[in-house]
């Protein structure tokens, strides 16, 4: 068995009290899955806080030379074989474009969302598949208990053939990449044929980075045929679950506020049965676990960039419908960030809040 070296760039702060939006601490929770691993070692770290790598690197017992406020030196002197990526928004693509320029790694495992533009998200897949690096993106609801039940589920026939997918993430942009992730999924990867959406963003809402609207009301129609509608922040009480999966035979639930983890009903059945789905629904072990077998086997990970592609599409989709007034087909022929460039165009004026 090939052993690996992992590193990671922005370890954030120590996670005792994460602020979700601002700083999650994820290489903490990268970090602890690749300990599970008896093939990976955990060799260095970079933060731009010189305090935050010698935290990190005290709690994962990595030596204090390799940890470093640089992260190109940080590769130089190290040349890992994995990089974790775990750094706000706006900077995942450099990053990541650096690491495979550098031609130090052998694979980078990023959080999510990819970037904060299209451009830029093209562009670190195009990188790295250049560099000849494997590129992952940190979807770990993919290997959670739920959503491998309901993936059985649809793969078993047991509600006919999937016709629509309907999801309720607290916004869009962030929250809904794990949802919209979750959905190509369950369809097999499809991309989407076009993209129809509106938004209201009149409370600034910056996470990770990024702006992430206030409401939005999002539908989408895959190239298979299959639609998705999704129901965003103040709206997303219409949907009494996380996501719903409806098929020609019957009805597929994740987490509905009053059932079990994961409920189906056929079709002519009264009551709903609870599917056996309980388990974690973020599991960063598995994914990481992944990535690793993948650089092991040279097998393509479900986190490989081409899907995490597929949900960025929709997410800029949507984002360029709000401008263009209209729905939107594919592929996506645009390079910024919509809302970004409506925001800085003043077009759209949230008011900004009080810290």
């Amino acid at each position: 068995m090939t052993s690996y070296d992992i590193a990671f760039i922005g370890t954030g702060p120590e996670p005792e009290n994460p602020v979700w939006g601002e700083s999650a601490a994820m290489a903490y929770r990268h970090a602890a899955g690749y300990e599970e691993l008896d093939n990976c070692d955990l060799v260095a770290c970079s933060d731009l806080v010189g305090e935050n790598a010698r935290a990190f690197a005290a709690e994962f017992g990595i030596p204090d030379a390799n940890t470093y406020e640089d992260y190109d030196e940080m590769l130089a002197a190290v040349e890992p074989d994995v990089v974790s990526v775990c750094t706000p928004v706006p900077t995942h693509a450099p990053i990541v474009i650096d690491c495979a320029e550098s031609g130090h790694v052998d694979a980078i495992h990023c959080e999510k969302p990819m970037a904060d533009t299209w451009e830029a998200s093209r562009e670190m897949a195009t990188v790295c598949d250049e560099y000849d690096v494997l590129l992952t993106f940190n979807h770990q609801r993919r290997y959670g208990v739920p959503a491998g039940r309901i993936k059985q589920l649809l793969d078993d026939g047991e509600i006919g053939e999937l016709q629509r997918l309907e999801l309720a993430p607290g916004n869009f942009f962030d929250a809904g990449s794990h949802l919209v992730d979750l959905c190509s999924y369950f369809n097999d990867e499809h991309r989407a044929k076009w993209v129809m959406g509106q938004i209201d963003y009149r409370e600034e809402n910056v996470r990770y980075g990024v702006h992430n609207e206030n409401q939005a009301f999002v539908q989408w129609r895959y190239e298979n045929g299959v639609h998705a509608v999704a129901y965003a922040g103040f709206g997303d009480e219409l949907l009494p679950c996380q996501i719903r999966v409806v098929g020609s035979e019957g009805v597929i639930e994740l987490q509905h506020i009053e059932g079990p983890t994961v409920r189906v009903r056929r079709q002519g059945e009264t009551e709903w049965r609870d599917a056996d789905a309980d388990g974690p629904d973020a599991n960063i072990p598995g994914a990481v676990r992944s990535v690793v077998d993948a650089l092991e086997t040279g097998e393509e990970s479900m986190l490989r960039a081409e899907n995490a592609l597929t949900v960025t599409e929709i997410l800029f989709g949507a984002y360029e419908s709000v401008r263009q007034r209209g729905r939107v087909d594919t592929p996506l022929e645009i390079d910024d960030n919509p809302i970004v460039s409506l925001v800085e165009a003043g077009e759209i004026v949230p008011e900004q809040t009080e810290d």
